[in-house]
């Protein structure tokens, strides 16, 4: 009995570190992003080494968003709200919430862009990034709000993109059905 826990354990603690270590380069601290005052247009040249896994779209807004008794859902809503004391704080954090998963094969020096319109602008294009130089092969998270004064002035988003750039290209995109 001790000798199979011996052979078995063994193999099952190298598993645990490799998958550890594997997931180690997700969880490092992410740069804020920053807003931009004109979304540059750039040229379209997609690579199959850079992609969008998974997105994460949430609106926290109890004025718009009807009550669920999903226990996932109504978690995420009470998780932007928490710390917020003052009905003030918890207007501020009304908006939208976006989280990207995306992937590189190889290193590169990227900027993650987050464009978007709001109902308010019609058709004008607003923009955030974050950059991650020396980006390593592996996948990354990148998280982005439109909250507070810019939501409840500007209103809802009503489409968006979301780009990799290297060297002032798209090499990676995803997009709402509505963006055009």
């Amino acid at each position: 009995m001790i000798r199979r826990f011996l052979t078995l354990g063994l193999p099952l603690a190298l598993a645990a570190a490799f998958i550890a270590a594997s997931t180690a380069r997700t969880h490092a601290a992410e740069p804020e992003p920053r807003r931009l005052v004109k979304a540059n247009v750039l040229p379209l040249a997609l690579e199959d080494g850079f992609q969008f896994r998974k997105q994460q779209l949430l609106l926290h807004d109890p004025s718009v968003v009807a009550k669920t008794r999903d226990k996932m859902i109504s978690f995420e809503h009470e998780r932007i709200e928490f710390g917020a004391v003052t009905e003030e704080e918890r207007r501020a954090r009304y908006g939208h919430y976006f989280t990207f998963w995306w992937r590189t094969e190889r290193p590169a020096n990227l900027i993650v862009r987050l464009e978007y319109r709001q109902a308010n602008l019609g058709a004008y294009v607003q923009a955030q990034e974050v950059d991650f130089n020396a980006a390593k092969a592996g996948t990354y998270k990148s998280e982005f709000s439109v909250i507070g004064d810019d939501y409840e002035k500007e209103g809802r988003i009503t489409s968006w993109r979301a780009i990799l750039i290297e060297n002032g290209r798209i090499v990676g995109l995803t997009q709402s059905a509505l963006w055009h």
